[in-house]
């Protein structure tokens, strides 16, 4: 069984990467997270209205989140070019934003809560989901994983031994 080391490698490396992946996102997002909450507190107390301060908090912290994922979350993905990915990013989160500023919205005039309390929960809570579906987003769309280029099969359609690579960029051998 040659193959069954090579396959345990990718698990173990995949595996590894997936928690580096998250981890590094939970504390870019942690940090992101903090500065959201200041910021609008921050700008709600000194007499913004709530939807503004949210719109505004957002925009700091999404600028701040970009440059920790490039940087360090997800820095050993495909570089597609920073004006793409930040104009992807900004997509991903203007689309969450939007939900974020609908919750808070529909807390705030709907429902007609003026209390702080109030409105930094109904923030949390547009801020949990957001993050899910960030998660998801920017690892499809945003910080796009490394391409491989395909190997090459002779004639009969199975790659010839020891020739291609798994994702990680290690090499693939069938072993001898």
């Amino acid at each position: 069984m040659p193959l069954l080391p090579a396959v345990r490698h990718r698990a173990g490396t995949t595996w590894r990467l997936l928690l580096k992946e998250l981890s590094a996102f939970g504390v870019v997002g942690a940090a992101s997270f903090v500065l959201d909450l200041g910021v609008f507190q921050l700008l709600y107390a000194w007499g913004a209205e709530a939807v503004t301060a949210k719109l505004v908090s957002s925009v700091v912290a999404m600028t701040a989140a970009y440059v920790g994922h490039r940087f360090w979350s997800f820095a050993h993905r495909e570089r597609s070019g920073y004006r793409r990915e930040y104009l992807v990013f900004i997509a991903v989160n203007g689309a969450t934003l939007l939900l974020s500023l609908a919750v808070v919205a529909l807390v705030r005039h709907g429902l007609g809560q003026q209390a702080a309390l109030v409105l930094q929960a109904a923030n949390v809570a547009s801020i949990g989901l957001g993050t899910v579906i960030r998660w998801f987003a920017y690892r499809r769309w945003v910080f796009r994983a490394v391409q491989e280029p395909p190997s090459v099969a002779p004639a009969g359609g199975r790659p010839a031994r020891g020739v291609g690579r798994l994702s990680g960029g290690e090499p693939a051998t069938s072993g001898a």
